[in-house]
C-alpha cells in the first residue's frame, strides 16, 4: 500500500537519496545536507503550527510504500511565496511597432522581470522514483496536495501556481541560461540554479537585466525552449492541466520552464472532493478513489478501490487501511475519484 503523509526527522537519509536523483534543475530540492535538513525541520513545524492566514510555511510530504517502508518520492507545498525572498518571473507579453506612414505593423514579444506571483501557494518538490512511476503513484503524490488545501484553506492562498522544469540537457545545460550566461552572467546553469536553491537569490537583482527582452534577440536555441517542460516533466504539466491549471506566459528566470496557475476553488479535485463517514469491515469495490484524512500533523491519503453509491454518505473500509489512514469509525474522510 502506498501512503502519503508529512515527512519526519527520520526521512532524511531519504531525501538526501531523492535529491541525489533528482538531478540538475530541481530548484526546491537541491543537493546540499545542511539545507535538506532545514526543509524537514523547516517542514515539522509547518504542519505543527496553529495558524489563520498563509504564511512561510512550507510543507513536505512523502511517499512511502507501507509494506517494505521504504520512502520513494515526495512532493511539496509552499503555503506563501515571495514574502521574505523576492520571487521572480519573466512575463511573455507583446509590443506593437507600428507606423501607417510606411504601412509596418509588427508584434514583438519581449520578456519582463516581475514579482507578480508574491504572495500566491506554490506546488513544488514533486519526484517520484523511477520503478515507481505505475500504477497511480504519481496522482497520489501530487492530487493528494489539493486535498490537504481544500481541507485547510485558510493556510493557503485562494492562486495556486506550479514552477515546472524547463528544458535542458543530461549535463544540465539550458539553452536559454546559455544565452543569459554570455550576455549578463559568467555562471553556469547548474551553478545558478543551486545558488537559487540554498536561498542566495540576490545575485539575480544585481546581474539580471533590468528592462525588457526581445525575445527575437536571443539565440533560435534559446527561443524555441520558452515556455517548454522537461521531459520528465511532461506528465506532470499535463495532470495540473486536467486539473484546470493554466498557462499564461510567465515563466522560469533560469531556464524559462512555464508555470502555471489556478484558484483553489477551480481545481478539479478541489471541487469534485466530497467528505464522507467511516465504516470499518469487509471492504470491496470497484471505483478507483483517492482518500485523505483531514488532519494535519496525522495527514495521510491513498489510493484504493471502493465501493461507492450515487447518495453514499459512508464508505466501508477495511481495518488494515483504517489503521494506516489513521482513521476510526465514524470518522470523516474526503474522497475524490480518479
Amino acid at each position: 500500500m502506498m501512503i502519503l503523509r508529512p515527512i519526519q526527522q527520520s526521512d532524511y537519509q531519504a531525501l538526501v537519496k531523492i535529491a541525489d536523483e533528482s538531478g540538475h534543475g530541481f530548484t526546491s530540492l537541491p543537493n546540499n545536507e545542511e539545507l535538506l535538513q532545514k526543509k524537514i525541520d523547516h517542514s515539522v513545524s509547518s504542519f505543527a503550527k496553529a495558524t489563520q492566514q498563509p504564511g512561510d510555511e512550507g510543507y513536505l510530504f512523502v511517499l512511502e510504500d507501507s509494506e517494505t517502508g521504504e520512502v520513494v518520492g515526495t512532493s511539496g507545498i509552499e503555503a506563501a511565496v515571495g514574502l521574505d525572498d523576492a520571487f521572480y518571473h519573466y512575463h511573455l507579453s507583446k509590443v506593437i511597432h507600428s507606423s501607417r506612414t510606411l504601412d509596418v505593423y509588427k508584434a514583438v514579444d519581449i520578456l519582463t522581470l516581475c514579482n507578480d506571483y508574491t504572495g500566491a501557494t506554490e506546488l513544488c518538490t514533486l519526484f517520484l522514483k523511477d520503478g515507481y512511476r505505475k500504477n497511480n503513484n504519481g496522482k497520489l503524490l501530487s492530487k493528494a496536495r489539493f486535498m490537504f488545501i481544500n481541507q485547510h484553506k485558510e493556510r493557503f492562498a485562494d492562486t495556486v501556481i506550479a514552477e515546472m522544469r524547463g528544458v535542458s540537457d543530461d549535463n544540465g545545460e539550458s539553452p536559454f541560461w546559455q544565452w543569459l550566461e554570455e550576455h549578463f552572467f559568467s555562471m553556469d546553469f547548474p551553478t545558478a540554479d543551486y545558488l537559487t536553491g540554498i536561498g542566495q537569490k540576490v545575485f539575480i537583482a544585481e546581474l539580471m537585466p533590468k528592462y525588457p527582452i526581445y525575445v527575437n534577440l536571443l539565440s533560435k536555441d534559446a527561443q524555441a525552449v520558452i515556455g517548454q517542460v522537461h521531459d520528465n516533466t511532461r506528465p506532470a504539466i499535463e495532470l495540473l492541466k486536467s486539473e484546470g491549471f493554466t498557462f499564461n506566459g510567465y515563466v522560469d528566470i533560469f531556464d524559462a520552464g512555464p508555470t502555471v496557475e489556478a484558484k483553489v476553488d477551480n481545481i478539479a479535485t478541489v471541487r469534485n472532493a466530497q467528505t464522507v463517514k467511516v465504516e470499518i469491515g469487509e471492504s470491496q469495490g470497484d471505483t478507483t478513489v483517492l482518500l485523505a484524512n483531514d488532519k494535519i500533523a496525522d495527514f495521510r491519503a491513498t489510493v484504493t478501490q471502493v465501493s461507492l453509491s450515487c447518495d453514499a454518505d459512508s464508505i466501508t473500509i477495511s481495518s488494515e487501511l483504517a489503521k494506516a489512514l489513521h482513521l476510526e469509525a465514524g470518522d470523516s474522510v474526503s474522497l475524490a475519484k480518479l
